[in-house]
């Protein structure tokens, strides 16, 4: 079986799993969807809803987030991995969308790149789940996924996110982002399946019996 193979299977399957997406994360618009994104990293997505519940009915323009200040950023995010760090990447950005973007969130991967705290992954996030651009988000749980099933021996995720692009057409990216993050946390855990229990996993290796080790991206 090649990854081609491999790809119709796993589509297959998460299609029927999931046939509706709903974006994980809880925000009001465009900017509040960045500004979880940003929250997100090295924290699950339960923990940073937990926490922008009692700030997004307030707070959910960039000019709030300014006028608040990096310490009261901190106080208000205090329970999310890594807050002072992503306090300081919440102003600076939004001082950035106030000063050069008219506080509107830019539409381009090349301008939310530039942004402080933004990198690739976050930009792909907001494009697709936020503009509707086609986009393949791959963090590292996708990454290990995407290589238990056969569909990458990317080292990085630069290259599994290639990869994945050039195994499924381009209509299925945003909706497959969110099917794979979805059934991982469900059926394909870090250290529960290692690649020899779940539906996807027995379906595209019949035969392995040995769990999987993976490359970390």
């Amino acid at each position: 079986m090649n990854e081609e193979e491999r790809a119709k299977i796993a589509l297959k399957i998460l299609n029927k799993t999931y046939p509706k997406t709903p974006i994980p994360l809880k925000h009001r618009n465009i900017f509040t969807l960045l500004i979880s994104v940003l929250l997100s990293a090295q924290c699950t997505d339960v923990n940073v809803n937990n926490v922008t519940k009692n700030i997004y009915p307030k707070y959910n323009k960039p000019e709030h987030f300014v006028k608040l200040g990096r310490r009261k950023i901190e106080k208000l995010i205090r329970s999310i991995g890594i807050f002072r760090i992503k306090a300081k990447s919440v102003y600076n950005l939004s001082k950035t969308l106030v000063e050069k973007y008219n506080s509107e969130v830019p539409k381009t991967f090349e301008e939310l790149e530039e942004l402080p705290g933004v990198g690739h992954k976050t930009a792909s996030v907001v494009m697709s789940q936020g503009f509707g651009y086609p986009a393949f988000p791959v963090d590292t749980h996708i990454h290990r996924l995407a290589q238990r099933w056969g569909l990458t021996n990317g080292k990085n995720v630069v290259q599994t996110e290639k990869d994945l692009k050039r195994l499924f057409p381009k209509k299925y990216w945003n909706k497959l982002h969110l099917q794979i993050i979805y059934y991982g946390r469900e059926y394909c855990k870090a250290r529960e399946c290692y690649g020899i229990s779940c539906k996807i996993c027995t379906s595209c290796y019949p035969k392995r019996k040995k769990p999987i080790k993976t490359k970390k991206a």
